[in-house]
């Protein structure tokens, strides 16, 4: 089994959950992760699972720190999603769900950028799926947007790596440069995925609309595996630093007057990220140990909180800051399980959060990046002020809704634990995590200049709050609809691109009568070659189904790729 990447335990398990019901679903999409996990376990360090295709050679089993760490997370994160989603009986959804997670995990572990290239399209076509089983307009219209958005990542990767074979004659999936243009087609297709500034909009228009349990889903790899291939293709690329830093800055703005809580904890995740691409910026040893950990521990909290604002999608039916309040009468467990998620990205010492994100921020430090590492801290404050307060506070107290529903499904509040329980074991016990992160590990988080400086910083940032909410200056949460980048190309691109085509037909209104006369004719010569069955009819001769047929699948290569 050395030769099996442990992505397609879930891949190929998946294609068997349609045919199971009930109970014995459930158990086997269970056994699916944990199966792969010990499969994990087991597996030697080294590259497995080589072949040849088209004069390539491919690795499909790349084990190493790197990859193991990552490799870890993901499966962990996909059985914590599975018991938390054990009360969908959507098997598109379900199935969905396995397949991106498995695609996912194949991706970590691919040893050459092909490999990487078909589990990178996996995870798009997969992933899609959860947002569009939400059933609304609104979800449908996000999951082209986002889909539209994967693919043009996975398009530019793929010319990369041509360009790459082409150039170099290698497909190996190591160290890669921003000097090639092979290397910069690959860097913006991971930067998509990432969600760079200006590149990032689809992550806050997609991920909340998103059914219940495919947010958790989400959250969890998409973004997660841009990390890894960043990390492993362009660790030190020191124009990671300044793009990592805004990345931590500019959400925070949007996530205080944003009033869904869903797109807040999505602005967050933006933030989250930020510190993640600094690290791989740095590049040192203590830098890329510090985004992994942060990506382990980040992936955990973040389902969290997700999961306790879809567990309050699920009873109440929004998660509106303006329309909820008091659910912790109605939902303590929940509320409990959002407070420890709240504390762990913002890094409160003894939960997960602190003893991750005190890698990078040394590393800042420890490597001359003053201005970004100030950028950082602010960054940490403004996450506890719409993450560590904000979502708390207006979905569970703040004013009484006067909205009463029950407490999370079992199944649901069983996965919240779970999760919780990694955020206060792995802040209390930080060599659990350390002794598998990429490189040996001499830190120790918890001395009194961290303690203290992270505490201070909490205790500013909570100041500020209670003045704001106190004075009245905090924005409200109002029933409203934010403009971010993407107006730029959603609304002002089409009205100019709306325009141009208007102005254009004005100009050469003589040539398009011309050509519309030269495509009726063309037609009326094949209707009366074929006679006046119909288009398509039975009966025309076969040659001219081959051509129909030959045209329709031209015009769906044409769709799919443009």
């Amino acid at each position: 089994m050395t030769d099996v990447s442990p992505g397609l335990i879930l891949l190929l398990g998946a294609l068997l959950v349609p045919l199971l019901r009930g109970r014995a679903r459930s158990i086997y999409m269970l056994a699916l992760p944990v199966l792969a996990f010990v499969h994990l376990a087991a597996l030697p360090y080294g590259s497995f699972g080589a072949f040849e295709f088209l004069d390539m050679n491919l690795v499909t089993l790349r084990v190493d720190r790197l990859s193991s760490i990552f490799g870890y997370i993901f499966l962990i994160a996909a059985l914590v999603s599975v018991i938390y989603s054990l009360h969908v009986r959507d098997v598109v959804q379900q199935t969905a769900s396995l397949i991106y997670a498995g695609s996912a995990v194949g991706a970590v572990f691919a040893g050459d950028l092909v490999t990487l290239f078909v589990f990178w399209e996996g995870t798009a076509i997969a992933s899609v799926v959860l947002i569009w089983a939400r059933g609304t307009e609104a979800s449908y219209r996000a999951g082209m947007r986002y889909l539209i958005i994967q693919v043009l990542s996975g398009l530019l990767l793929f010319f990369g790596v041509l360009l790459n074979y082409r150039v170099a004659g290698s497909i190996s999936f190591d160290a890669l440069n921003l000097e090639t243009q092979a290397g910069l087609l690959i860097f913006l297709a991971f930067g998509i995925k990432c969600a760079f500034p200006l590149l990032h909009n689809w992550l806050e228009d997609a991920y909340p609309e998103a059914t219940v349990t495919g947010t958790v889903w989400l959250s969890a790899f998409t973004t997660k595996l841009a990390v890894y291939s960043l990390a492993r293709g362009y660790a030190g690329t020191e124009i990671l630093v300044p793009i990592g830093a805004a990345m931590t800055a500019f959400p925070i703005f949007y996530a205080v007057i944003e009033n869904d809580l869903r797109r807040v904890l999505a602005y967050s995740l933006n933030n989250q990220l930020g510190f993640m691409v600094v690290g791989i910026g740095i590049g040192t040893e203590l830098s890329l140990n510090g985004t992994a950990a942060h990506a382990f521990c980040h992936i955990l909290y973040k389902a969290l909180l997700f999961m306790s604002m879809g567990a309050v999608l699920y009873r109440v039916g929004t998660v509106k800051g303006s329309e909820l309040g008091g659910l912790y009468k109605s939902m303590p467990w929940t509320t409990v399980f959002c407070i420890i998620g709240a504390a762990s990205i913002s890094a409160f010492p003894l939960f997960s959060g602190f003893i991750s994100k005190s890698l990078i921020l040394s590393a800042a430090m420890k490597e001359g990046y003053f201005w970004t590492w100030i950028v950082l801290l602010f960054a940490s404050a403004g996450v506890f002020h719409h993450s560590g307060i904000k979502i708390p506070y207006f979905a569970f107290f703040a004013h009484d809704s006067g909205k009463r529903c029950e407490e999370a499904p079992l199944n649901m509040l069983v996965a919240m634990a779970i999760a919780a329980a990694f955020c206060i074991g792995l802040g209390i016990m930080p060599g659990l995590l350390y002794s598998h992160l990429p490189f040996p590990v001499d830190y120790h988080p918890y001395s009194v200049e961290h303690v203290v400086t992270q505490l201070q910083l909490l205790m500013f940032s909570a100041l500020a709050f209670t003045v704001l909410m106190r004075t009245g200056l905090y924005p409200p949460e109002l029933k409203s609809v934010n403009l971010d980048f993407d107006w730029t190309y959603r609304r002002l691109g089409k009205s100019v691109l709306q325009s141009l085509m208007s102005f254009g037909q004005q100009i050469d209104s003589r040539g398009t009568a011309t050509l519309t006369r030269t495509v009726k004719a063309f037609l009326s010569r094949l209707y009366r070659h074929h006679g006046p069955q119909g288009v398509l009819a039975r009966s025309w001769p076969t040659g001219s189904m081959a051509f129909w047929t030959t045209l329709l699948l031209g015009a769906c290569l044409i769709v799919y790729y443009f």
